[in-house]
C-alpha cells in the first residue's frame, strides 16, 4: 500500500501544484486512497519532498531538482538534527535511534551518501543498522555520523 502511496503521490506532485498537506491528503482521496494528516507529513518525510515557490509569496510541494541535491550536507544534517536521537556501536555494526517514523529517511540519506566505509543500512520505525566494512572504520563513519546529528 505504501509503495502505491508513494508512487500516486509522486504523480500528483509532477501534476499538480499542491501546496498543503490537506490538500495532497485530499488528492489522494481522489485517487481512492485514504490518509491522515500523520500518514501524509511520513510520506512528505520519507520522500524528501521540498518546498519550492509558485509566486505571490506561495509555496508548492517538489521533488529535488536533481535527485542527489536531497542529500547534499546541509540536508543531511537537518535530517539528521531533525530525527537522530542517539547511536552507538558493536564491532561493524552502528546502531542510530531515531524519532519514531524517522528511520527510512536517514537510512536513505545515509545509503545515497555513497560513503565507501559504508556497505548499507536496514531501517525499522526508529531504529537503523548501518553496516560498516572495514571494522576499523567504525570510528571515522561514527565521528561522521556524529558530526552530522550536532
Amino acid at each position: 500500500m505504501k509503495t502505491l502511496r508513494h508512487a500516486t503521490i509522486k504523480k500528483i506532485i509532477e501534476n499538480h501544484i499542491i501546496e498543503t498537506q490537506e490538500e495532497l491528503a485530499e488528492a489522494l482521496c481522489k485517487e481512492s486512497i485514504k490518509v491522515t494528516q500523520a500518514t501524509v507529513s511520513r510520506d512528505i518525510k520519507e520522500l524528501m519532498l521540498i518546498k519550492v515557490p509558485v509566486g505571490e509569496g506561495r509555496y508548492r510541494y517538489a521533488f529535488p531538482v536533481e535527485s542527489n541535491s536531497a542529500f547534499l550536507q546541509p540536508r543531511m544534517e537537518r535530517i539528521f538534527q531533525d530525527s537522530v536521537v542517539g547511536m552507538d556501536h558493536s564491532e561493524n555494526i552502528v546502531v542510530i535511534k531515531t524519532l519514531p517514523g524517522t528511520a527510512q529517511a536517514v537510512a536513505a540519506a545515509i545509503d545515497n551518501s555513497k560513503w565507501p566505509d559504508i556497505i548499507g543500512t536496514v531501517a525499522g520505525d526508529d531504529n537503523i543498522l548501518v553496516v560498516v566494512k572495514p571494522m576499523d572504520a567504525v570510528s571515522k563513519v561514527m565521528t561522521k555520523l556524529l558530526a552530522l546529528s550536532n
